[in-house]
């Protein structure tokens, strides 16, 4: 696609100037440039020269809608449960919404903390007493846990998620009341939300 980003940054240019950046010369790129306005990458116009071509811009477009896309825009619900939830209620939770993290809140929508299913599995093993303890016992605490706000970018939130090797991250707002630095959660944004998002994106005309 070297051409195609050529013509993107000089059109209108013509066949020879094209040959001459990439080095070449204007029989060896002719077959290139026929293939490409042939698949709208590029567009010709007799003695003008080369623009960029329909599906050229729409996928300029779509990188520029992707780059833009806010994970206000893509967040899910949050899956939350309560500092005094018991840990038998959270493997339940757990299971029945079908994630790897549960959101830990306190009695006021705050977020308090996260839990994930090896913190859950690792302390019920063997353990049957634990399934009664409150996940408060548990959880990472707030000032450890890695969040997002909704007006930060998708592509800034798929790259904490692959950077901390998580599958979803809290999407939270300042606390209207409370002490300095608490958060309310909104929602929640996963891979799942930003594959569905790329792909929504790419698909449409």
């Amino acid at each position: 696609m070297e051409i195609v980003d050529i013509v993107k940054k000089h059109a209108p240019i013509t066949g020879e100037q094209i040959a001459e950046m990439l080095n070449l010369t204007r029989p060896t790129i002719r077959s290139d440039l026929s293939v490409l306005v042939m698949l709208d990458y590029i567009d010709a116009k007799p003695k003008v020269g080369y623009f960029l071509g329909k599906r050229a811009l729409s996928e300029n477009e779509n990188r520029l809608k992707l780059l833009d896309m806010k994970v206000g825009d893509v967040h899910g619900v949050p899956v939350v449960v309560r500092e005094t939830t018991t840990i038998h209620d959270a493997v339940v939770t757990l299971f029945l919404e079908n994630v790897g993290h549960l959101i830990v809140t306190d009695e006021e929508g705050r977020l308090a903390g996260i839990v994930s299913r090896k913190d859950l599995l690792k302390v019920t093993l063997g353990n049957a007493s634990a399934s009664t303890m409150p996940v408060s016992f548990i959880m990472t605490r707030r000032p450890n846990v890695i969040t997002v706000s909704p007006e930060d970018t998708v592509l800034e939130a798929a790259r904490i998620i692959i950077a901390h090797q998580v599958d979803s991250l809290p999407v939270v707002v300042p606390a209207a009341s409370g002490g300095e630095g608490e958060l309310n959660v909104v929602g929640r944004i996963s891979k799942t939300n930003i594959i569905k998002m790329l792909l929504d994106t790419l698909e449409e005309k």
